[in-house]
């Protein structure tokens, strides 16, 4: 067999690894950071453990994509998961009236739910919902069906803006703010957000999200240890420079390791990318990869990025929330996070507590989840960690004064409860992930640039791939199953679906 070489370790990464891992294929991951997992990392201050990202589990209920995909790889009894509360699986607040809606999970509980706040559109709402479902249902592989592969060839309503369906069926100012509220878990923008990535992101988490438990490190950890008892080897602090490209083929790659400059042969490789295409196309500057490519990659707008509070609590102050909780400072503000203004920020956010094994009555910890545009911080974009100067911690410091004054109205005493605070910006996200303006999603999905939206599995190398949350989908469900599309092209069409769909 070829063997296979991965540039970067997150999830896209590791999901493809190991299925060609369980192909038999002898995988290498060479992945620049000290900790695989991208996205799924953990770090530690104050003795506490906090996620890299915010992570919501779709899909992995017993029959549902991703746990019949964990279940093949042999990982699904590897990982610690915990429901969210059934009936309430998210709640949102808004300041503007203190009007708190808790939604329960479930497709007829979501939809009668908001029947109920909003009598008046009943039908309306019924008919909403069972709308998002049509589509979904659509895309075959989603549901890990053989079929039509391609997201945008379908009824209608696919490529309209999110916000024009949602606005199609529902006349409410105050509902159709609210029945948006997941906006953050796809990077909603209005005129632009396609409507099947509303749909597909409503639908996973509608139907019951699960969080991990202790950490999300463990995900990264399973994923790596079938990658090498399949013979394989993930390789950290590995920083691919350099891609040698000859007549269309990917001949060596130069990665520094250790201070070292090391040289990995190609030629008789499959080489599997899991990085923003701007980071690919920044290694080489071979011709193959054309001017008017180059131009499109650098001018498609990227997803919006975050500024994140992390806060430790004081034990037994601050009790667990089994379920993620939004804050909305007014209605009409949802599909807008991706404008900014000091004044008026933060206009919304999402909160959480994580869980930790053991999990009693209180929190230990909370992640603060503000969207922020990336040229906010554009003025320190040539700082690195730790050395961006004092004008920048001023600025961090307002900004995480303004989350936390937040905090003060919805949990009066809120300082009292707090033993640590620290924040992020997007420009932590672009360092630690090595993504282009910090985008939480990557490159975004624009329904009135569908073809700069996204890139496909095969590029002009003829042994050079790409997998990972710019093709087809983002996000723990969505990247899992573009990684199966990758796969896919090497060993062959529906093979893993098909064994997947047949293990027992």
């Amino acid at each position: 067999m070829e063997k296979i070489i991965i540039i970067g370790g997150g999830l896209g990464g590791l999901f493809t690894g190991a299925l060609l891992a369980k192909e038999g294929y002898p995988v290498t991951v060479l992945e620049k950071n000290p900790v695989i997992g991208g996205g799924l990392q953990t770090f530690y201050r104050y003795g506490a453990g906090f996620e890299s990202g915010m992570h919501l589990l779709g899909g992995l209920h017993p029959g549902q994509s991703i746990y019949k995909i964990c279940r093949y790889l042999g990982i699904m009894d590897q990982l610690e998961i915990r429901d969210v509360d059934h009936d309430c699986m998210d709640q949102i607040t808004y300041l503007s009236d203190g009007k708190t809606y808790r939604v329960p999970q479930g497709k007829e509980a979501f939809a009668d739910y908001f029947s109920t706040e909003f009598p008046a559109e009943k039908n309306s709402i019924h008919a909403y919902v069972e709308a998002l479902y049509q589509l979904v249902d659509e895309i075959d592989f989603f549901y890990l069906r053989t079929g039509n592969e391609h997201v945008y060839s379908h009824n209608e309503y696919f490529l309209w803006p999110a916000d024009q369906f949602v606005n199609h069926f529902l006349k409410d100012y105050r509902l159709r703010d609210v029945i948006s509220y997941m906006n953050p878990m796809f990077g909603g923008i209005a005129g632009h957000t396609p409507t099947y990535i509303h749909a597909l992101i409503n639908v996973l988490y509608i139907d019951g999200p699960s969080r991990f438990v202790g950490n999300s490190q463990q995900m990264a950890d399973a994923l790596a240890k079938v990658i090498e008892e399949g013979g394989g080897s993930v390789i950290t602090r590995a920083c691919v420079s350099k891609l040698n490209i000859e007549d269309r083929q990917l001949r060596s790659l130069q990665y520094e390791k250790n201070g070292q400059s090391l040289l990995m042969a190609c030629d008789t490789a499959r080489v599997i990318a899991d990085v923003h295409p701007s980071v690919l196309l920044g290694m080489t500057d071979s011709k193959v990869f054309s001017k008017a490519y180059r131009n499109r990659i650098e001018q498609a707008p990227n997803s919006y990025s975050s500024f994140c509070v992390y806060v430790v609590f004081k034990p037994g102050t601050f009790p667990f929330i089994n379920h993620t909780c939004y804050f909305q400072k007014n209605y009409g503000m949802v599909w807008h996070y991706n404008e900014y203004d000091e004044e008026d920020w933060p206009r919304g956010f999402l909160y959480m507590t994580p869980v930790v094994k053991g999990q009693g009555a209180w929190a230990s910890t909370m992640i603060i989840n503000c969207i922020m545009p990336s040229e906010v911080v554009a003025r320190w974009a040539g700082t690195t960690t730790g050395h961006r100067g004092p004008e920048y911690e001023a600025w961090k410091q307002r900004h995480l004064d303004k989350v936390l004054d937040v905090m003060r109205k919805l949990y009066p005493g809120f300082d009292s409860t707090i033993a640590h605070v620290f924040a992020s910006s997007p420009l932590t996200i672009r360092d630690y992930y090595n993504e282009p303006d910090g985008a939480l999603y990557g490159l975004r999905k624009d329904c009135q640039h569908i073809a700069q939206s996204q890139v496909p599995v095969y590029t002009k190398v003829r042994n050079l791939l790409m997998t990972g949350q710019n093709v087809n989908l983002h996000g723990f469900c969505g990247v899992p199953l573009t990684a199966i599309n990758t796969a896919e092209a090497i060993v062959g069409a529906d093979k893993i679906t098909c064994q997947i769909n047949h293990f027992k």
